[in-house]
């Protein structure tokens, strides 16, 4: 009826209201139980008083100055808390408008770096099939899901994938899943010296892979193997921890969980907590002094960057995970979620795998637990999921191509970090009724 430009033509969507802690209203005063966080960005609710509190005072004294002429106080701040929480060696953050804006400004960033140290052969990016890093071209062309890229492969840089760590389909009966991801990290080494160690810039992974997968967390020991070899060969790695990090996972940042310092991580979704767009590219003191050492001026740069309003809103929220305890809620909430999906799937007929860390949960449906065939690809299975849940005042966010880009269904789910027991209780029973009216 409008003129919006929406995410699908022929779809009609509700007009939201309001929200109330875990539960978004409709204009008609329908409520859902916000299962997945949007897109496991509202960490916090809907309805948080201190961060409103905190964008309102921020737009009374100044909204917005361009970067090129001010910093401000609430991106220094900012700036200054995430370092403090930073896993070790992590220096600088460079404050974007999202996870796809943070992405880039990583592959620009190793790209410089290489040039600045006198390695310009350096320009390859490897990453893995089955993994997600955004929708701008670049961060498009180094993921490995499939049905994104696929319309516009002509429009991308060539970039080079090495499979999943997803245990639950590749590990091999006769191997550990400690030696099943050796073997699969080894791959790394593999594509590098196939290519030529020199000519690579870059490893990108998420430590807990999100919407491509459905909440896959890597098998133990996997990327200290991955951290060895891009050691070895001198290469960066890039932790993309848009959507398992800040707090997701129950730690600040995924990456404290498997052990390692990436070189440059980026982050979005939780950092805003939906309430401003936000996301952020952090790295390394040693990326950070080549730069400074040298030219001193990074070619990149967007207009909204270390936007003020978007700043103090964030601080805001990172100051409410680190400050109220969520982190040791989403560590005994995610048990709860995981009992409790455990108890109303771990024995069905048409759930493979429940899988995830924290609030990040996800469940893998099949046609044949046993023999682990997925549906039928025809049958949509993960749209009548959504569809179902949603009638029943349910969000989750399930996605097919699970397993190769076409063929598969998971349901990820990603709650505010401030869900309750009874509030996990209602999400896993309006889940199961949607599974199952989406199966029949």
């Amino acid at each position: 009826m409008g003129h919006v430009f929406p995410r699908h033509t022929k779809v009609q969507l509700p007009e939201i209201a309001s929200g109330d802690g875990c539960y978004l209203i409709d204009a008609n005063g329908k409520r859902y139980l916000d299962g997945c966080g949007g897109a496991a960005v509202s960490c916090l609710g809907h309805s948080d008083g201190e961060v409103a509190d905190a964008i309102k005072a921020q737009i009374d004294e100044i909204a917005y100055a361009h970067t090129g002429f001010f910093t401000s106080r609430p991106a220094e701040e900012l700036s200054d808390l995430l370092i403090a929480h930073a896993p070790e060696g992590i220096e600088r953050v460079y404050l974007v408008s999202g996870g796809s804006e943070a992405v880039e400004a990583a592959l620009k960033l190793a790209r410089q770096y290489y040039l600045e140290i006198g390695e310009p052969r350096r320009n390859r990016v490897i990453t893995r099939m089955q993994s997600y890093h955004g929708n701008t071209l670049g961060a498009l062309a180094i993921g490995g899901n499939m049905w994104r890229r696929e319309p516009f492969d002509p429009l991308m840089i060539e970039t080079f994938h090495i499979p999943a760590c997803y245990a639950y389909r590749d590990k091999r009966d006769d191997e550990s899943e400690f030696d099943y991801g050796q073997r699969v990290a080894n791959a790394l080494e593999e594509e590098l010296l196939r290519l030529g160690p020199d000519t690579v810039m870059a490893f990108i992974a998420e430590p807990v892979v999100g919407a491509t997968l459905g909440a896959v967390p890597a098998v133990q020991g996997y990327f200290k193997r991955i951290r060895e070899i891009c050691d070895q060969y001198g290469v960066l790695l890039i932790l993309d921890e848009v959507m398992c990090g800040m707090g997701r996972t129950g730690t600040l940042f995924a990456s404290e969980q498997e052990g390692i310092v990436p070189d440059i991580v980026c982050i979005a979704k939780g950092l805003g907590a939906g309430y401003v767009p936000v996301g952020a590219m952090m790295c390394s003191g040693k990326i950070y002094a080549a730069i400074e050492a040298r030219s001193g001026f990074f070619q990149h740069g967007h207009t909204y960057m270390g936007h003020p309003t978007v700043s103090a809103g964030s601080l805001a929220v990172v100051k409410a995970i680190i400050g109220r305890g969520l982190l040791g809620n989403v560590v005994e909430k995610g048990q709860a979620l995981k009992s409790a999906l455990d108890e109303r799937f771990g024995q069905h007929a048409h759930v493979g795998d429940i899988r995830g860390r924290g609030l990040f949960q996800g469940i893998e449906l099949v046609q044949d637990r046993n023999s682990k065939a997925p549906f039928d690809a025809s049958r949509g299975i993960n749209k009548k999921v959504k569809k179902a849940a949603f009638e029943a005042g349910l969000m989750c966010y399930p996605m097919g191509g699970t397993i190769d880009g076409k063929r598969g269904d998971h349901v990820l789910i990603a709650p505010p970090f401030i869900i309750n027991d009874s509030q996990i209780d209602e999400l896993a029973d309006k889940l199961l009724g949607a599974v199952n009216v989406a199966i029949r």
